[in-house]
């Protein structure tokens, strides 16, 4: 079944590759309409993955990421809609000059071929990817969790109507919809057809692609983020970063989970943190430190484990350490954090420079929530992951990423002497 598959998306790939931008946001464009026209249809099959997924007792936080509402979908197809208006890479010539050799060169962008996408219960994911493939000139083959597979199919099958009523083929985007973890072995392998592989789920997953994959693998999407509060710190502007940090939605990946706070301001910042944590049913898992200023506050304190430092909640709960400074915060971020997404909350250059210079992370920001790190966000449109190793793209992969390049020369009857 997959050797067809990739067939029939390599096939498609370079029948993709041809289409002009304008050509690709009208298939976007009605893909966003039949989103909207097909969302009872949708809906639907993920009531029943959210109900069968509930009864299998997945966590509060997964049951978050796999629900869609009639908001949420809508949003999904606002989301197709604003990939449209975004610039087109495919075919941009990044550099290029004349040669000594009377060579006219050229870098060029163009789409990678196929790209394969393993993920969990995460159902936006299927648009997400299949809009930015499609506007770059990539095929898909998709392989989401178990527990969406009826969503995913159903938006799927949307999805190629859509392309089959644009001179399209349907195998532009493919779901893998049989639950056999057999498959993702196989899938694995299939670097025949497949270019790029990105896995979206747990550390489990991300390692097993890195080790059995024989496709290029880029991996990202586990977010044990930071946020250090410096002795410079204003409180009030901190609170509500952390607040909207932990509390915005916090079953993603951008979520901030650990929080450092510097000794010097910890005995004046930490009830003030117990007050506005307790507002939003927020758990504090804390050092023997903190927990001595934190057991007398509203909000629940525990005591922290030592393994739950390595650990995504994604959940009301957020770790809190006292650190010695800036240099220990440092060190507590490279011991433990995913390169993902830190930040210091801070009224001194010299410690906000020394973060940014030091923290080796994909995203780091100064005074600000590690909430931004989103494709949509930094202007990128949908993201296809948030990539938090270094080749060949890091951070929220937008449209650039999906694509490759190839030099072109131009000659005169040019040979080489």
């Amino acid at each position: 079944m997959l050797e067809q598959m990739g067939k029939a998306a390599k096939a498609a790939s370079y029948q993709l590759a041809l289409l002009s931008s304008r050509e690709k946001n009208r298939v976007l464009e009605k893909i966003a309409d039949y989103l909207e026209a097909q969302s009872e249809t949708i809906l639907a099959a993920n009531a029943q993955d959210v109900s069968e997924a509930r009864d299998n007792g997945l966590s509060d936080a997964l049951l978050d990421r796999l629900q869609l509402t009639p908001a949420r979908l809508s949003a999904i197809a606002a989301d197709v809609r604003q990939v449209c208006h975004l610039t087109d890479p495919v075919g941009q010539v990044i550099d290029g000059g004349l040669l000594d050799s009377g060579l006219r060169l050229e870098r060029r962008r163009v789409p990678l071929g196929v790209i394969g996408v393993i993920y969990e219960a995460r159902p936006n994911v299927t648009v997400d990817v299949a809009s930015l493939c499609l506007k770059t000139g990539n095929a898909a083959i998709l392989r989401g969790g178990k527990e969406t597979w009826r969503t995913n199919a159903a938006t799927v099958r949307v999805i190629q109507q859509a392309l089959v009523e644009c001179g399209l083929p349907a195998a532009a985007v493919q779901a893998i919809e049989s639950p056999d973890r057999a498959l993702v072995n196989e899938l694995l392998r299939m670097d025949n057809y497949i270019d790029m592989l990105i896995p979206r789920g747990g550390a489990g997953l991300h390692k097993l692609c890195r080790e059995q994959s024989t496709i290029p693998v880029i991996t990202g999407g586990i977010g044990v983020c930071h946020i250090f509060v410096d002795d410079s710190a204003e409180f009030a502007p901190a609170i509500n970063i952390i607040v909207n940090a932990k509390t915005q939605r916090p079953s993603t990946c951008n979520t901030v989970e650990t929080l450092l706070v510097h000794q010097g301001v910890a005995e004046r910042f930490l009830p003030a943190l117990s007050d506005a944590m307790a507002e939003k049913g927020v758990t504090l898992h804390a050092d023997s430190q903190a927990l001595s200023l934190l057991q007398d506050g509203p909000a629940t304190a525990v005591a922290v484990k030592p393994e739950e430092y390595d650990d995504e909640f994604l959940s009301l709960d957020l770790n809190v350490k006292i650190v010695a400074d800036l240099d220990t915060a440092i060190d507590h971020i490279r011991a433990h954090g995913t390169q993902h997404s830190d930040a210091i909350l801070t009224r001194t250059l010299r410690n906000a420079n020394r973060f940014v210079n030091e923290v080796d992370s994909s995203a780091v920001y100064v005074n600000a929530s590690t909430r931004f790190t989103d494709g949509a966000q930094f202007g990128l449109g949908a993201e296809v992951a948030v990539s938090t190793q270094k080749l060949h793209a890091r951070g929220p992969m937008g449209l650039e990423a999906l694509t490759t390049y190839k030099w072109i020369g131009f000659g005169d009857d040019t040979i080489r002497a």
